[in-house]
């Protein structure tokens, strides 16, 4: 069973979270602030989801305290407002109006606690016509032109897996929102919606990029760019091996220092022609070729070239850095990223494993002043003590709220499914 969050554990030691359970950029919002301390209870349905990642290996539940809450169930919303009303904070994922229609909508909660804030994540946002279309990372960078600055031009865009939307455009601008809102909340006694959605997230990445092209500094098309691939000097290469070198040696010294460790002298044409950039390239390109990624990270190691091999996520956290620094750590027999950033003063951790649902119900009953929480649980017990049954329609808690025609309102921004993992191997 997970532990209660211990004071001084992180700067958000004593603020109450009530994370309402989804999959995705919410959970992993919800996971940063359980890192920097803050109490973080996961409100989960019975009998789990299918869909839903491995519990006992989905790290962006770590740190993290968890009860189950039937929302289909009469009493349900009201326990979902019992902890509202005792908490900082509250973040939901689902469709626009689902949690409304579930009676946990930003109006019931502020009336029990009107300084609650109350974080919105979304892909397209609360309003605007795609707001209730289904959606997913890549279609939400499409549409907002950053998944256009990506790749070759010759080839389609890469997915850039879920990373640059969901995380960087939605949980960490969720996460800087809340926290804004928190600090106004506390300044003023009173709360608010903070509406984060992945486009104006990711947009707002990109805010350089648009200063730039109204300067005439970049044009809108891929790989013809300073720092899209378009630069010989800014991009990867394939060793001999099979594996990639990174470079970024924009500045003149350390592109100096980049073509002297490579090994091609002044045989090159100069960095500032750039009707020659394609000569260039090939010229760094043929001479990767000849060593291995690790041959070549041993030339360049120690170096101010602005070179560096490009690892495995198995590979990462062996690197001599990263190992140095503790930017990964195992916890429960799972090697993970170490919270982020740090603080000299009050220091995160990895505090617990992820939570199991309802396994930290007692804890929450009793710490939150919920004990309407265990009579629940008891009651939705099934006979024999074992795990409380599913909903007869496996539905989540974003499908309860489902009405009429609506479409299926999903726990995920934009309504979307999360993918069935494969079969394992033997």
């Amino acid at each position: 069973m997970a532990a209660a969050t211990t004071p001084g554990h992180g700067p958000l030691g004593g603020v109450r979270v009530v994370e309402l359970a989804g999959i995705g950029p919410g959970p992993f919002a919800a996971m940063l602030l359980a890192d920097l301390g803050a109490d973080v209870v996961r409100v989960d349905r019975p009998g789990g989801s299918a869909l839903a990642p491995d519990p006992a290996h989905d790290v962006t539940h770590r740190n993290k305290r968890s009860v189950i809450v039937d929302l289909k169930s009469p009493d349900g919303p009201a326990r979902v407002l019992d902890l509202a009303a005792r908490a900082d904070i509250l973040i939901e994922g689902y469709r626009p109006g689902v949690a409304e229609r579930l009676g946990v909508g930003p109006g019931p909660c502020h009336a029990r606690n009107p300084r609650l804030v109350y974080g919105r994540m979304t892909g397209w946002g609360q309003q605007g016509p795609l707001a209730r279309r289904a959606g997913h990372d890549i279609t939400y960078l499409a549409l907002t032109g950053t998944l256009g600055l990506i790749g070759r031009p010759d080839e389609p865009p890469p997915p850039p897996a879920n990373l640059l939307g969901d995380y960087a455009g939605g949980s960490l601008y969720l996460v800087v929102g809340v926290l804004a809102a928190l600090h106004h909340a506390r300044a003023t006694g009173t709360g608010q919606v903070v509406d984060a959605a992945i486009v104006d997230g990711a947009s707002h990445l990109a805010a350089m990029l648009h200063g730039m092209m109204a300067a005439g500094h970049w044009q809108d098309r891929r790989a013809a760019n300073l720092l899209d691939g378009g630069c010989p000097f800014y991009g990867a290469y394939e060793t001999a091996d099979g594996r990639y070198m990174a470079v970024g040696a924009l500045e003149q010294r350390f592109y100096d220092e980049f073509l002297d460790l490579l090994g091609v002298g002044d045989d090159v044409p100069a960095r500032e022609d750039t009707a020659r950039w394609g000569e260039l390239r090939e010229a760094v390109a043929a001479r990767f070729k000849t060593r291995t990624r690790d041959e070549w990270a041993a030339v360049f190691e120690g170096s101010d070239a602005c070179v560096a091999p490009v690892l495995s996520l198995r590979e990462a956290p062996r690197h001599p850095h990263l190992a140095a620094r503790g930017t990964f750590t195992d916890h429960g027999g799972i090697t993970q990223p170490a919270p982020a950033p740090r603080f000299s003063a009050t220091p995160a951790a990895v505090r617990t494993g992820p939570a199991r649902p309802g396994a930290d119900t007692a804890d929450v009953a009793r710490d939150w002043g919920v004990p309407a929480l265990l009579r629940d649980a008891a009651a939705d017990a099934p006979p024999d003590g074992g795990p409380p049954e599913a909903h007869p329609d496996g539905a989540s808690p974003g499908n309860a709220g489902r009405q009429g025609g609506d479409p299926p309102p999903d726990p995920l921004p934009g309504g979307r499914p999360f993918p069935a993992h494969p079969p394992r191997k033997a």
